[in-house]
């Protein structure tokens, strides 16, 4: 390995990584199996490409390609060296509008060339769910399809020439007619021409094997379709020329609505007739909430397209009413209609989970059978789950007969697997005696490949690897897959997991408290490696900023398997790969909802840190930062803000002061509030009282709509005591009486212990949240008590979180966590016929991360609308988060992800327009980065009420 590592490094170009963290995070892609590579190489060039496997081919060393790392069935995994595409070969070479091409490098991800082609009224037909993220390398090596397939075909329909090198450095142009053909293929075929005319099905999704009937004289002779759906093994694509079509100007979705998921399935071949461009089609026990969907037990999503809303609309219309539906829904609005493919195209993601929570897998993803015959076939198929004793949630292209999947197979133990195997072999004589093949999209692999005799008999077997001898007769591409493969029962990603439960300091309550089991959350779908955030998401701002797989959510819980494997990452806890991998991870919290399999890298990290520096010394930073609340307290015991602000203005002091507290030197401190805000409400009470006291009798008002108790956050508490003050005010003029939770109860200093979370203490987070729930003693105790205001949303998260999943046996801390309202679900649950000021101004911003993860913004969307604050808050994170933007080192990151969304919307905004930041850090970042001034909600609102004299 290092003689090859040497030879690679000498000349290659581009990077060369048989580190640890390299190899670990390419061991899986969104399979069930797992490999481990020597190394990987980032090819700058087809010069790279050649050079890599001129040194692989010396050492006898296999070569795997890989795009994005989604394919389901392991053919992006190998134990040699992994070509990574997506670094550098991930370019948009040219496109062609009059010709209707483009020139496409293999890592190039697909929304890129959309986003390109849009302008041109053109696009790319083929449209995986994974279009955010997968690549056109990719998707030609697995032949991809996607919900337009009805309309536009699969990848291979559309793919014009290739250039590709083969193993042994021969350059090839693939076209038709035979160009670019390697020695030996064309006599091979022309010896076999009745066995290719009779030996395949008749599909339109039809992607096992090799596609050699491509190569018959009568189809053209196209080497460059064959290439297609050879998933890397006979050569290594370089470059390719693809055609694109022409983009309808309108589209309308038409959502129908069915009984149950036979006949949605029934209905769908009928629909084709129409000319729609999608057929689409799922079941309840897949959709989180079919609160936006007609009613019914199963839908078929069809699109339709026209050159105007109008003649879209018409089209949907009339499939609507040639179909026999127990509801529908016709959308137009491209934004519902976006809301609406995401309930689809999450699928891939939350099928992963059964509706109790039990984990499923893929293996059997995508097969696919004759459209007219799919409803029979999902009925025989949930048939044989039945035997089995085995259960799914079938979805996907109704209108191609291709059924995505996802099985609660036992892949843990040896029975389950052994069951997994007879399921397998029994699944695929259903799939062909049903005249359909294996897969019908995402490829064999190792998951199907060792099924095909199944499908195309031995002696068509025998002929697909007549074939790869003559492209790759070293056997040196991505052994193992397609032809003479690996048994589809090993090299299983579960079998090196520990198999007795860690110990660990979170309750993971939706794992069954096992870290291993929150770990195989992360099945690899990748949505965390988009480039661009959508709508309100967040996920992953580490990834956007860096570009480093090692910053993704998913190449972190890579590591952190291999942390448990201990095969490659052998120093556990300790291990520094790990550490370094989670240190960008900004604990956003965006994965928790963003990830469609709920992957929790925030909680995740700190357990992490509470292990990686558990009895050693840690960072400056977790003393400094993690200890804020500690620091804050004594300052306002001592009242000495004064001193400590007086401090921080003095250039040298502070430099000095943020070199030994490991924070930034790009920095500012924040000023600590003179009068922490608790203490000045007090005061203002106290004044209160006397002016409500008559002749030594105190008149109290009785509040209209009951009491709420005012959380004391540390950041409202002592460093924007005016958003405690303002808050008081609205709920007041809600008719709601405040009542606070002060700093310290009955002598137990009350805090969420967020900051200790962060960094990793839990311990001491623990110590501190029972302490807090023994502090308010009757508030947790008694049901019924008036709910708790927090108006920091991180501080809120927390205590709905983390405080319930670090003491999940205290009864305390769940009545704790769900008596906890944000400022607008207080007002929109207590005083649901309160008016809000009128506002009337536009405003810009963004949702904090936390609030989008843990809390939800449905109430503040609502109570911005009533008040009259019009427009749409940006999505992604303002970069600081806590105390990561302020740490040493995290900078750059910090700003890149301000700029993403947050910094072109408030430069962007017009004039009247109000800026918008309900957590203290993004009002912090707005300050530091662009000297602007975010408002809470609750002093908006508040200036409001003193606008209108109330």
């Amino acid at each position: 390995m290092a003689d090859l590592q040497a030879e690679l490094t000498r000349t290659v170009r581009g990077e060369v990584g048989f580190d640890v963290t390299s190899r670990a995070l390419t061991t899986m892609d969104a399979s069930n199996y797992r490999r481990v590579p020597l190394g990987v190489v980032a090819p700058r060039d087809a010069d790279d490409v050649a050079a890599t496997l001129a040194a692989c081919r010396a050492h006898g060393v296999p070569v795997v390609a890989r795009g994005g790392g989604t394919s389901i069935a392991g053919q992006a995994t190998g134990t040699g060296v992994v070509l990574d595409f997506t670094r550098h070969m991930n370019g948009l070479v040219s496109l062609d509008p009059a010709a209707r091409t483009a020139v496409v490098q293999p890592g190039l991800v697909l929304d890129r060339l959309q986003q390109a082609a849009a302008p041109h009224g053109l696009r790319f037909g083929p449209d995986p769910s994974t279009h955010s993220r997968c690549t056109l390398g990719g998707m030609i090596g697995n032949n991809s399809c996607g919900s337009h397939s009805v309309a536009w075909g699969t990848t291979a329909d559309n793919v014009s020439e290739l250039s590709v090198l083969t193993a042994r450095g021969d350059a090839l142009r693939l076209g038709r007619d035979w160009t670019g053909a390697p020695s030996g293929l064309r006599p091979l075929v022309e010896g076999e021409l009745a066995r290719l005319r009779t030996g395949f099905p008749d599909l339109p999704r039809r992607i096992s094997g090799y596609a050699l009937d491509a190569l018959l004289p009568e189809k053209g002779a196209d080497v460059a379709r064959s290439f297609c759906g050879s998933e890397g093994t006979l050569g290594i694509l370089t470059e390719a020329v693809v055609r694109l079509v022409e983009a309808p100007r309108a589209r309308a979705l038409a959502v129908l609505a069915y009984a149950d998921e036979s006949a949605a399935a029934q209905a769908a071949a009928g629909l084709l007739v129409h000319g729609p461009l999608t057929v689409e089609g799922m079941a309840a026990d897949l959709v989180r909430s079919t609160a936006d969907l007609p009613r019914g037990g199963a839908w078929l999503f069809v699109e339709t397209g026209g050159d105007t809303a109008a003649e879209a609309h018409a089209r949907a219309g009339a499939i609507v009413r040639a179909a026999d539906v127990v509801d529908s829904l016709v959308v137009t609005d491209p934004a519902v209609q976006r809301a609406l493919w995401r309930i689809r195209e999450d699928a891939s993601g939350t099928a992963t989970r059964m509706p109790d929570g039990s984990e499923a897998w893929p293996g059997w993803e995508d097969c696919a059978v004759p459209p007219a015959q799919l409803g029979t076939y999902l009925r025989d198929f949930r048939g044989l789950l039945g035997t089995y004793g085995l259960r799914g949630t079938p979805y996907g292209h109704f209108g191609d007969g291709c059924i995505h999947v996802r099985i609660d197979f036992d892949l843990l133990t040896e029975p389950g697997i052994g069951r997994f195997r007879r399921f397998s072999e029994d699944l695929a004589d259903l799939v062909v005696a049903h005249g359909g093949s294996l897969s019908g999209e995402h490829g064999d692999g190792q998951a199907r490949a060792e099924l095909l005799p199944k499908m195309y008999g031995d002696e068509m077997v025998t002929l697909f690897e007549r074939a790869k001898e003559v492209w790759d007769p070293d056997d040196l591409l991505n052994p193992g897959m397609l032809v003479r493969p690996a048994p589809l029962d090993t090299n299983l990603r579960f079998a090196v997991l520990p198999r007795e439960p860690v110990d660990v300091a979170f309750g993971y309550p939706s794992d069954g408290g096992d870290f291993a089991a929150a770990v195989r959350r992360c099945v690899g779908v990748a949505k965390c490696r988009t480039a661009e955030v959508s709508g309100a998401s967040v996920m992953c701002p580490s990834f956007r900023a860096t570009g480093d797989e090692a910053h993704s959510t998913r190449g972190r819980a890579r590591l952190l398997h291999e942390m448990l494997a201990g095969e490659l990452v052998t120093d556990g806890w300790q291990s520094t790969e790990v550490r370094d991998a989670l240190d960008l991870c900004l604990s956003c919290k965006g994965c928790r909802t963003d990830c469609p399999v709920g992957v929790d890298m925030a909680t995740y990290k700190a357990e992490f840190l509470h292990h990686h520096y558990g009895g050693r010394r840690r960072p400056a930073s977790h003393y400094t930062m993690g200890w804020l609340p500690r620091w804050l307290r004594l300052v306002a015991r001592t009242r000495t803000a004064w001193l400590v602000n007086s401090l921080a203005s003095v250039g040298p002091l502070a430099a000095l002061a943020k070199r030994l507290g490991g924070i930034a030197g790009e920095r500012e401190i924040p000023r600590v509030a003179g009068v922490p805000f608790t203490r000045a409400w007090r005061r203002e009470v106290r004044a209160e009282s006397r002016r409500n006291t008559h002749d030594g009798v105190e008149y109290v008002e009785t509040p209209a709509r009951g009491h709420v108790h005012l959380w004391p956050d540390t950041f409202t508490e002592h460093l924007s005591p005016s958003v405690g003050h303002a808050a008081v005010r609205v709920l007041e003029a809600a008719g709601l009486g405040v009542l606070p939770v002060l700093p310290v109860m009955a002598g137990k200093p009350v805090c969420c212990g967020l900051t200790y979370v962060s960094t990793g203490q839990l311990n001491r987070a623990r110590e501190v949240m029972r302490r807090t729930l023994d502090g308010m003693g009757v508030l947790v105790a008694a049901e019924g008590a008036p709910p708790v205001v927090v108006l920091e949303p991180s501080c809120a998260a927390a205590l709905r979180t983390d405080l319930p999943e670090l003491l999940p046996d205290d009864p305390r801390a769940a009545r704790l966590a769900a008596s906890v309202l944000t400022l607008a679900e207080a007002l929109e649950r207590l005083a649901p016929d309160w008016t809000p000021p009128r506002v009337d101004r536009p405003a810009v911003g963004q949702t904090h991360c936390h609030q989008h993860a843990a809390l939800g913004d449905t109430a503040d969307r609502r109570l911005r609308a009533a008040a009259g604050i019009t427009g749409e808050l940006s999505g992604g994170c303002c970069g600081l988060a806590g105390n990561f933007g302020f740490e040493k080192g995290h900078y750059e990151v910090s700003a890149t992800c301000a700029e993403e969304q947050l910094l072109p919307s408030v430069r962007e905004a017009p004039q009247n327009a109000v800026v918008l930041a309900d957590g203290f850090s993004c009002r912090t970042q707005l300050e530091q980065l662009a000297g602007v001034r975010g408002r809470h909600l609750a002093e908006v609102l508040a200036e409001a009420l003193e606008a209108d004299g109330k």
